[in-house]
C-alpha cells in the first residue's frame, strides 16, 4: 500500500515574509502587493519614494504574470507550451521570444547538470504518481519506466531562432522548475522599470531581493531545517542584490512497503533519487537560473553538486542527512556573496 505524505515544498522561508504583515517600525513607507499565480501566491514589498505607492503598478504585474502563464502554463491546454506538447509532429513550431528564453536556459542548465535538470522528465515524474495523473497502486515496473524514457530526454528537444522542434513527436516539455524564477525576474524588472531600489519579490518561495528594508536593515531570509515533523529554521542570511532558491524532498514523497519515494525524479536513470542530500540552497543574480540550479543540485547528489558548484563559481548551499543529523557545505561563492546572521 502506497502512503501519501504531505506534497508541499516550501522552498524557502522567508523572514522579511513574515514582517510584512506589520510595518509600524519602519522609518520609511513600504508597500506590500500580494497575489496569486502559477498555482501558488506571490508577494511584492517595496520601499515607496516620497510616500507614494506607484499607480497600477499591481495592475501592471498581474498582467505580466497572466502573460507568463499564457505561454508556459501546462495546466492551461491553450498555453502555448501546452499546444506545443499537443503537437505530434517534428516540425519547427513557433513560440514567443520569452517562451524560448527560457527554454534556452533549461537546455543549458541541463547540460552544465549533465542531463539531471531535464525539462522533459515530466512523464516520469507522472508514471512515479507526482503528477496530476492518477496515484500507482504500486511502484512502475522497469518495463514501464523504459517505455516512457524512449521519448524523455533534453537532447529531444531542439530550440530555433523561432521555436522550438521535438526530435520525439510524444516529447513533453514541463518548465515548472524554472518557469516561477522566470516570473520573479519579471516582476523585478518591471519594479526596476519605476527605479525602484529597495525591493523582495516572492513567487510560490523563489525569491529575488534588492537593496534594504524600511527600517534600512538587509532583507532576511531563513533557510528551512529539512525535516519533516516541524517547521524550523536552519540558517539565517542575507544574500545582497540577488535571488535565492531551495529545493528539498523532505517533505514531498511516500513510501510503499517501506521503500520511500522522493517528488525528483533522476532522468538519467528513470528512477526517485536516493541519496542523502535533502536540501540545496542557490543564491544567484537571476532567480530563474538559481531556481533550475537548485533542483538539478538536489537530482545530482553531494558529491557532483560540489565539485560543479565549485568549478562553476556557483553560490551554493547543501544539507545531507547524516546517520543521526545533517551536515552543511557553503560553497566558497556562496560564502563571498551571503552573510550568516546565526
Amino acid at each position: 500500500m502506497i502512503r501519501f505524505f504531505v506534497r508541499i515544498l516550501l522552498a524557502v522561508i522567508a523572514i522579511s515574509m513574515v514582517m510584512l504583515a506589520s510595518c509600524s517600525d519602519d522609518s520609511r513607507p513600504v508597500v506590500h502587493l500580494q497575489g496569486q499565480t502559477m498555482g501558488t501566491t506571490y508577494n511584492v514589498k517595496y520601499i515607496a519614494a516620497d510616500g507614494k505607492a506607484v499607480e497600477g503598478l499591481q495592475s501592471q504585474i498581474d498582467a505580466r504574470l497572466v502573460d507568463v502563464n499564457k505561454m508556459m502554463s501546462t495546466y492551461d491546454p491553450t498555453s502555448e507550451l501546452s499546444r506545443f506538447n499537443q503537437y505530434r509532429y517534428t516540425d519547427n513550431f513557433p513560440v514567443s521570444g520569452d517562451t524560448l528564453l527560457v527554454v534556452n536556459e533549461a537546455l543549458r542548465l541541463a547540460k552544465l547538470s549533465g542531463g539531471v535538470l531535464d525539462v522533459t522528465v515530466g512523464p516520469l515524474v507522472n508514471l512515479w504518481g507526482f503528477g496530476p495523473t492518477k496515484r500507482p497502486e504500486k511502484a512502475p515496473s522497469e518495463d514501464d519506466i523504459n517505455d516512457i524514457r524512449d521519448y524523455v530526454g533534453y537532447e529531444k528537444l531542439v530550440s530555433t531562432p523561432s521555436g522550438l522542434k521535438k526530435r520525439h513527436p510524444m516529447l513533453y516539455v514541463d518548465l515548472s522548475t524554472i518557469a516561477k524564477g522566470f516570473g520573479v525576474d519579471e516582476v523585478a524588472e518591471i519594479l526596476e522599470q519605476y527605479s525602484i531600489e529597495n525591493y523582495l519579490v516572492e513567487i510560490g518561495g523563489e525569491m529575488r531581493v534588492k537593496g534594504l528594508r524600511g527600517d534600512e536593515s538587509e532583507w532576511l531570509i531563513a533557510i528551512e531545517k529539512p525535516v519533516t515533523t516541524e517547521r524550523a529554521i536552519q540558517k539565517v542570511v542575507s544574500i545582497g542584490t540577488n535571488a535565492v532558491a531551495t529545493s528539498g524532498d523532505y517533505r514531498n514523497y511516500y513510501e510503499e512497503d517501506g521503500k520511500r519515494y522522493s517528488h525528483l525524479i533522476d532522468p538519467t536513470s528513470g528512477y526517485p533519487i536516493s541519496h542523502n542530500l535533502v536540501s540545496v540552497t542557490v543564491v544567484h543574480p537571476s532567480s530563474m537560473t538559481a531556481d533550475g540550479l537548485a533542483t538539478a543540485f538536489n537530482v545530482m547528489g553531494w558529491e557532483q553538486a560540489i565539485e560543479i558548484a565549485e568549478r562553476e563559481n556557483l553560490a551554493v548551499f547543501l544539507i545531507r542527512r547524516t546517520e543521526d543529523s545533517f551536515e552543511e557545505y557553503a560553497s566558497p561563492e556562496f560564502d563571498k556573496l551571503v552573510t550568516v546572521h546565526n
